[in-house]
């Protein structure tokens, strides 16, 4: 596995565009050539630490098939979807509804109504009908899932008898929430939470998508509720446990491969990134995470022991 390139060096895939070898517009709809089988694969990370992860694991997976990989990081999604789409990157790893509702949208433009639900199978056909003319294949998600997440703190929770969103819904307790300043307004936070379990949010308190002084503010009784995500590794160092979306509030966002059909469309590439599918809980992303985030580790590390303990690839 060669390191990671500079941005600057990927910032060169928007240009290169020209020599694209995904459909050209008027072509989409009708991608009919074989599925690719390239021996030579380049993994696209989106810059952050789960995806990162994930980018090592595919690598690590592709090589003991016998690929030859090269992973590069790029954090913007409207710099790496477009060169996956020609083939300057082969593989990344996405979040099914969020990558559904992005495509829709460019697509179809900002005002489009969203095609990501909590429903897995119904997004999962969105996300290919959408990603097909592309020139793009979405393999099959597997058990990981990196969902939005209501956390409070334990004492609050045992104290009032919550394990569910539910439960604090039925509770009738006031609830000042941290989150982002968009969570007045999008429908999967402060609306959804009134409208689906009768939460009685009386306020955003506007310190970010799980951050440390959400945390903290949670943790002191300042607010009661914090958005962060279902594989965030440091709750138990905030003494915060998650309720459980019991009502499916949360869109579907499982982990799932995307490839470009005209080079990493093949068998191979599908059966070995799908040996992951068969172990890969969300707890274990937490627990990975974590390894890296809070413990320090480097991501290659984390993600070898991770695929050894698994017997995924040999030691």
């Amino acid at each position: 596995m060669r390191p990671l390139p500079a941005l600057s060096v990927l910032l060169a895939l928007l240009p290169a565009s020209a020599c694209a070898t995904g459909p050209s517009l008027e072509d989409r709809g009708e991608v009919t050539a074989p599925p690719g089988d390239s021996k030579h694969l380049t993994i696209g990370s989106a810059g952050f630490t789960e995806s990162d992860l994930l980018a090592r694991m595919y690598a690590a997976l592709l090589g003991r098939a016998g690929y030859s990989t090269k992973i590069i990081s790029v954090a913007d999604r409207e710099i790496y979807e477009p060169a996956l789409e020609s083939g300057q990157i082969d593989v990344v790893p996405e979040y099914a509804a969020t990558f559904a509702d992005w495509l829709n949208t460019r697509e179809n433009g900002a005002d489009a109504a969203p095609v990501g639900s909590p429903d897995l199978a119904a997004t999962m056909r969105a996300l290919r009908a959408l990603a097909g003319p592309r020139g793009l294949i979405v393999l099959d998600p597997g058990r990981a899932v990196d969902q939005n997440a209501f956390a409070v703190a334990a004492p609050y929770a045992a104290k009032h008898r919550l394990k569910t969103l539910s439960d604090l819904g039925r509770s009738g307790l006031p609830v000042r929430l941290a989150a982002g300043d968009e969570c007045v307004q999008r429908p999967y936070c402060a609306p959804g939470l009134r409208k689906t379990y009768g939460i009685r949010v009386t306020a955003v308190d506007p310190k970010g998508v799980g951050t440390t002084q959400a945390k903290q503010a949670v943790r002191k009784g300042q607010d009661q509720m914090v958005l962060t995500t279902t594989t965030d590794a440091t709750l138990d160092d905030f003494g915060l446990v998650l309720l459980a979306d019991d009502k499916h509030l949360q869109n579907a966002d499982y982990l799932v491969p995307v490839v470009n059909r005209s080079r990493a469309g093949g068998e191979g590439v599908r059966k070995a990134l799908g040996k992951l599918n068969t172990v890969l809980t969300t707890a274990d992303l937490a627990r990975l995470d974590e390894r890296v985030d809070s413990w320090r580790r480097l991501p290659e590390d984390v993600a070898r022991a991770y695929l050894e303990s698994k017997n995924l690839i040999r030691p």
